[in-house]
């Protein structure tokens, strides 16, 4: 984390000023926001600078794993009403939202963004295969999870769960995780590649719940 005032040169190492035209809140100033990224990015060949701001487009497991393959980022957070627009038009070069909303300042959504880069690093998470199957990640939601007790307060774990049977786990595993897709988010479902196995799984699912 690098404070923007350490980029200043008055004497009150100012960051902010008010907008032009009028209006409510503080802006950002773009000199010490240049300034930063510029020093930042001395000798680092290729970076990244994303804006987090409400107007960026929406982030997204598709983005994260673009963006983790990178080898230098830069999160440039803003704060009151925003960053001077020429910090966004030719400093930045990525700008991105966390959802339609908005917070007091990008510090939390860049935590967001960076959380969901970093488990996507080879070794931080303890298996690999588990980022490969979380939701989104294969364009779905994911499927349903148990653990022991195999019954707990009347409630049991799916018996095929327990079959020691892998072949119809995944099935299992599969159909549960398109039907929570389409009945949370069947928007993802136009996007989702889908096999020949997956839309027989559907079809089957759509009977069910007709």
């Amino acid at each position: 984390m690098h404070d923007l005032r350490t980029f200043t040169h008055d004497q009150h190492r100012v960051v902010d000023d008010v907008p032009y035209g009028g209006g409510p809140g503080m802006v950002l100033k773009p000199e010490p926001i240049f300034e930063a990224v510029e020093h930042l990015s001395q000798g680092s060949g290729k970076v990244r600078v994303l804006l987090l701001s409400p107007q960026g487009r929406c982030f997204h497991q598709t983005l994260a794993r673009e963006l983790a393959a990178e080898g230098h980022i830069i999160f440039i957070c803003g704060r009151y009403e925003g960053v001077d627009e020429r910090v966004r038009t030719h400093l930045a070069t990525d700008e991105v939202s966390i959802g339609d909303y908005v917070l007091a300042g990008g510090e939390l959504p860049a935590l967001v963004v960076i959380e969901a880069l970093v488990r996507l690093i080879p070794g931080a998470l303890g298996d690999e295969t588990s980022a490969l199957e979380d939701s989104f990640s294969a364009g779905l939601l994911d499927h349903t999870h148990y653990t022991r007790p195999a019954s707990f307060r009347g409630l049991e774990v799916p018996p095929v769960l327990r079959s020691g049977d892998h072949e119809k786990i995944r099935i299992w595993r599969r159909q549960d995780a398109l039907r929570r897709t389409l009945l949370r988010r069947p928007d993802l479902l136009s996007q989702a590649l889908l096999s020949e196995e997956d839309r027989r799984l559907l079809e089957e699912i759509r009977k069910e719940l007709a």
